[in-house]
């Protein structure tokens, strides 16, 4: 191997400064890296993946449909209550049979951003444009209790 004089000039191969020199073998040096702990990441990717974090998912609102009937307002019904009265009370309801007019029907759904969901149903029947009697799924408590049980806060 010849040494050169500083004044002789390679022109096959570029003159690079240093540290441009230096950031291609640090980027060279960053790829192998990568490429060589991409497989045992891959595993932890897959699972972030089919199961984030929840701070890393997007808020989804739960969503409410129907007429929502609780404990403490099929308390309040009694017997020989009026249309008018059992609307101002529970609503309109959600269902009416043209077939059966003495029968109101109030279906509720509560659907959860996590994908839950549940639907209950509750209905009330008259006998003489009066109410002669009302059932159904059992009904959320008002105190506070949803259809389902809460999620953690986020």
């Amino acid at each position: 191997m010849s040494l050169k004089k500083p004044s002789e000039r390679d022109d096959t191969l570029p003159n690079y400064p240093r540290c441009a020199r230096g950031l291609a073998h640090a980027a060279g040096l960053a790829i192998v890296a990568m490429v060589l702990t991409g497989c045992a990441a891959k595993d932890r990717f897959d699972s972030l993946k089919n199961n984030p974090p929840g701070w890393l998912t997007p808020y989804r609102i739960d969503v409410g449909q129907g007429n929502y009937v609780t404990e403490s307002l099929a308390a309040q019904l009694k017997k020989g209550m009026t249309r008018e009265q059992v609307r101002t009370l529970l609503g309109t309801p959600l269902l009416v049979d043209p077939f059966r007019d003495d029968r109101w029907d109030y279906v509720f759904k509560l659907q959860r951003g996590d994908g839950r969901q549940d639907r209950r149903r509750f209905y009330v029947q008259f006998k003489n444009e009066l109410l002669e009697s009302w059932g159904g799924d059992p009904l959320p408590r008002e105190g506070g209790e949803e259809l389902l049980p809460s999620r953690p806060a986020r």
